[in-house]
């Protein structure tokens, strides 16, 4: 199995060799995508499975058994970030291929029928829309809303799919109902630390953080700076500059009291006229809060909200704040993680329960149909990077208790 899983690594991410230099650049619903996706087609096929696209792009692969018996649904996605790794996504799809292949090589006949779905453009790095994919299959796809939405190109997410040979008015039909399957599980490479500072194999997730994301605008007023005196300044840089240090202390603060943990981070910052010799008159801060506690996130919130109004009063400057994102966290399959986590512990691997602070197509999923999500370890917790590695007996490790776990729901 570690032959195969090394070849097939390097198959799904359309090299001969995993050493890149400059990473694996596979955006959404570009040619590199769909040579990824034909790569999962043939491995699925040598597997005798039945393949097919769906209307949004994502493609299906199906060890059919029975019509009528219920189907449980594996996969996650091939397209990555500019530079990204080879293992982000792909770890997911190659591992799902991979357990299907162990189950017919102990000649198991499942008494359900095995779906392993390839999701299209997982990653926002093109659109600044994620999972678009998984939105599409779970009903969670607001075409109107996304229609205009361009790349750096000036190419819209419409125009993308179009030349991909998708028809933009039939997108939506690529939702499937309740009854089309019985559960969904994803594996993912854990794109973080825990599993490898503490000497773990397997992580099974509960919860995954999504983000409220946040524009903070202070508005003063330019001028320059060798003429105005420092006791008449509308300086909106250094109005709301302690900002920066209060969203990092109050978000250490709150993890300090114990329970969920939640994680803020100010990411962006634009500052205008940014010139040496001019006063800043506005300041944009964009804001990342996440954590799978959702009344963590809105305290946070909140926080910034009074510090902002603070600084309104004691500064003569203008502070506005725009909620960009405002998703609701996502708490996976309790039934699902407990037999994840006895099935991993059956095999003998050191297993944990943890959270998820990046989102994935589970999390769509898991709207509509019982989900689970497997971690397995990341080197260094490096992700979205040409750096990114995992081991392939941890791509086996995943493999095994993918298998183990299929094998306690399909026969019998």
């Amino acid at each position: 199995m570690i032959n195969w899983l090394e070849e097939k690594l390097c198959a799904l991410n359309v090299t001969s060799s995993m050493n890149q230099s400059e990473g694996f650049t596979r955006l959404g619903y570009s040619v590199e995508e769909k040579q990824a996706h034909a790569q999962f087609i043939k491995i699925a096929n040598e597997l005798g499975m039945q393949t097919s696209g769906d209307e949004a792009g994502n493609q299906w692969a199906v060890w059919k058994v029975d019509e009528q018996a219920p189907t449980i649904g594996l996969g996650s996605h091939l397209d990555t970030v500019y530079n990204g790794g080879g293992y982000d996504g792909v770890a997911g799809v190659l591992c799902a291929l991979a357990a299907v292949k162990t189950l017919q090589e102990k000649q198991i006949t499942p008494k359900k029928n095995i779906a392993i779905i390839c999701f299209a453009s997982e990653e926002s790095a093109r659109f600044s829309v994620s999972t678009l994919g998984s939105k599409a299959v779970s009903g969670e796809l607001n075409k109107q809303a996304i229609e205009t939405i361009s790349d750096q190109d000036g190419k819209t997410i419409k125009q993308a799919m179009e030349q991909s040979g998708l028809n933009w008015e039939t997108v939506q039909q690529a939702e499937r109902t309740e009854t089309d399957l019985e559960q969904f599980l994803e594996l993912h490479i854990e794109q973080g630390k825990i599993l490898e500072d503490q000497g773990l194999d397997i992580g099974i997730v509960h919860g995954i953080a999504r983000p409220i994301r946040l524009i903070v605008r202070s508005e003063g007023m330019a001028n320059h700076t060798g003429t105005t005196p420092m006791n008449n300044r509308q300086d909106a840089l250094v109005a709301i500059a302690p900002l920066i240090t209060f969203v990092e202390e109050e978000a250490s603060k709150m993890n300090e009291r114990g329970g969920a943990n939640i994680v803020a981070t100010i990411s962006v910052a634009n500052v205008k006229p940014n010139a040496m010799n001019m006063i800043p008159g506005e300041v944009e801060l964009g804001i990342d809060i996440r954590s799978t506690d959702n009344e963590l996130k809105q305290e946070l919130f909140d926080s910034i909200n009074e510090f902002c109004k603070d600084v309104e009063r004691k500064r003569d400057v203008a502070i506005t704040i725009t909620t960009l994102v405002k998703d609701a966290s996502v708490q996976l399959d309790k039934d699902m993680q407990d037999k994840l986590s006895a099935v991993s512990k059956s095999l003998g691997f050191k297993t944990i329960s943890m959270d998820s602070g990046a989102g994935h197509d589970v999390m769509n999923m898991a709207l509509k149909w019982p989900s689970g999500l497997i971690f397995i370890p990341s080197y260094k917790g490096i992700s979205h990077h040409p750096d990114e590695f995992t081991e392939t007996k941890d791509l086996a490790n995943g493999t095994k208790v993918i298998a183990a776990y299929l094998e306690s729901e399909v026969v019998g």
